[in-house]
């Protein structure tokens, strides 16, 4: 296996084990902390969009690093392997900081992981093209 290949299965093993993690941790811990506040309700919503694309994306690290070892260049799924990892801490990280805290401008980095997700899949797709 190619040192790209397993990075990016070692990612999308430890981005799922997290995903899974916090997804509980809101279901659970979070939801009667939340309840309690006024905005709390919109809050585990919140919450609940970060933990579903980190799980999506912790699934394309998985399909990046399939990608890495099944196409002549590696360096395009590893790119995108990048894009993923970077889109989950700043997407999801920013939505479940604001979960936590309420401070509504850690929404401003959101959209700066969303751009990261959008370029590791067409990424994705420009090494499934040459392929």
């Amino acid at each position: 296996m190619a040192s790209s290949e397993r990075a990016l299965f070692v990612a999308a093993g430890i981005a799922g084990c997290l995903a899974v993690t916090f997804g509980a941790f809101g279901a659970h811990a979070l939801r009667s902390y939340l309840a309690a506040l006024a905005d709390g309700e919109s809050r585990m919503r919140v919450w609940e969009t970060a933990a579903h694309y980190h799980a999506i994306h912790a699934l394309a690290l998985a399909v990046a690093g399939y990608l890495a070892g099944r196409v002549p260049s590696p360096g395009l799924p590893a790119a995108a392997g990048v894009c993923f990892g970077v889109g989950i801490v700043l997407f999801s990280g920013s939505l479940y900081a604001l979960s936590l805290t309420g401070v509504r401008a850690l929404g401003a980095i959101t959209p700066f992981g969303g751009l990261a997700f959008i370029a590791g899949w067409a990424l994705i797709a420009l090494a499934a093209w040459r392929a």
